[in-house]
């Protein structure tokens, strides 16, 4: 496997007044492409604070960070935007869909960013709305959809031309057990199909057992790292 996205020596700290907050310390961690990780800790573990980084939306306060060969954490506002428009999805914990918009639209919008004509951009929000089950649900906006249903569309719009990378925030924090393990695999097997990298970031250990290896974060540093047999996983859950 081939290391899409490498971290080197990361640190961030916050000032607060006249306090200094240690948010990641010194953190190290290469990952692969078409891996699906999963960054797990409890709140002010520094988790979120690892995916903004990655993501290029804070700059550290020294360290690496290089994602498919570039260095995120020397490039400008207006290049790292760029870079996440043509190589990354989010899936968020909100959702952050836009309510005046209908599904097919919120899901069409990133391709906007790319320069595809309407017509193309149109069909590919059609095909990753079906794949995500919801190709009845086109003409909705968010407010006539349930959490479950909107969640989807969030995944859609995540994947829809196919980003090399998606990163996951607490992808399933609003949502009952059945609908986040419905959640679950849908995110890793759109990932796994398409040979994305993903990174999911949660407190929640139920969720991590879809990654392929979990990073467990604590106090800014990397606790432990743990490898999950996914065949091992499904099974316990069609057993159960």
């Amino acid at each position: 496997m081939s290391t899409i996205i490498k971290i080197k020596d990361l640190r961030k700290v916050y000032r607060m007044g006249n306090e200094r907050v240690v948010a990641l310390d010194n953190i190290s961690l290469d990952i692969n492409k078409g891996e699906c990780c999963c960054i797990l800790g409890t709140s002010g573990s520094g988790k979120s604070t690892l995916l903004n980084m990655i993501a290029g939306l804070e700059k550290p306060t020294k360290g690496l960070i290089n994602v498919k060969g570039n260095r995120i954490d020397k490039m400008n506002e207006k290049k790292v935007t760029k870079f996440r428009q043509k190589h990354v999805g989010f899936v968020f914990q909100s959702y952050n869909l836009l309510p005046n918009l209908t599904a097919l639209e919120n899901v069409a919008m990133p391709l906007i960013f790319t320069g595809m004509p309407k017509k193309k951009r149109e069909k590919e929000a059609k095909r990753m709305l079906s794949a995500v089950g919801l190709g009845d649900r086109l003409r909705h906006k968010p407010s006539q959809m349930s959490g479950g249903q909107q969640q989807r569309v969030s995944i859609a719009r995540a994947f829809v031309g196919t980003p090399e990378i998606v990163f996951a925030d607490e992808p399933t924090g609003n949502l009952d057990t059945k609908t986040t393990m419905e959640v679950m695999k849908l995110i890793t097997t759109i990932a796994k199909d398409n040979n994305q990298t993903l990174i999911i970031v949660t407190h929640d250990v139920e969720t991590s057992v879809y990654a392929n290896r979990v990073i467990h974060v604590r106090d800014g540093l990397i606790e432990s790292i743990e490898m999950n047999e996914i065949e091992e996983v499904e099974e316990k859950k069609q057993e159960a």
